[in-house]
């Protein structure tokens, strides 16, 4: 599975236990930065990791800020990019089976590595269970496109 991540400044160290973690799973990992702890804006790395999963250059995309907030709000405006903020695991399992989420997003001040890790184990390998939940992700994609539900 191909895996992009991205982060700002208060992101960057948990991405970075992130992508070491991934790696040693044998993922292949796109980085799309930023690759230090400097100041730089959360949009540019939200719009790189939900633009490389629109291009299909990875399955699925892993974007953290400081809270996750920001950074997800910004995928979430690249219409097919369904980014859920996740702060524990249920939610990451669920994001996956009904929500067919495509980008997690992780606050980098608020989750801790260890939780982090299994909330990122857990959103990579859960599928989407599809059926009725596909008419509800239908209807997500309706909405982009402007159409009144």
């Amino acid at each position: 599975m191909r895996v992009v991540l991205g982060a700002d400044h208060g992101g960057y160290e948990l991405k970075e236990a992130i992508r070491t973690h991934l790696e040693a799973q044998g993922f292949k990992i796109l980085d799309v930065g930023t690759h230090s702890k400097d100041s730089v804006d959360y949009p540019v790395y939200g719009f790189a990791v939900g633009d490389a999963v629109l291009k299909g250059e990875a399955d699925l995309g892993i974007a953290i800020c400081g809270t996750g907030q920001g950074i997800s709000m910004t995928a979430n405006k690249l219409p097919g990019i369904r980014c859920a903020v996740c702060s524990e695991t249920f939610s990451a399992r669920m994001a996956r089976e009904h929500n067919n989420a495509n980008v997690l997003a992780l606050g980098g001040r608020v989750t801790g590595v260890g939780l982090a890790l299994d909330i990122v184990d857990i959103f990579l390998k859960t599928e989407f269970a599809g059926g009725r939940h596909a008419r509800r992700i239908n209807l997500i994609t309706e909405i982009e496109l402007g159409k009144k539900i």
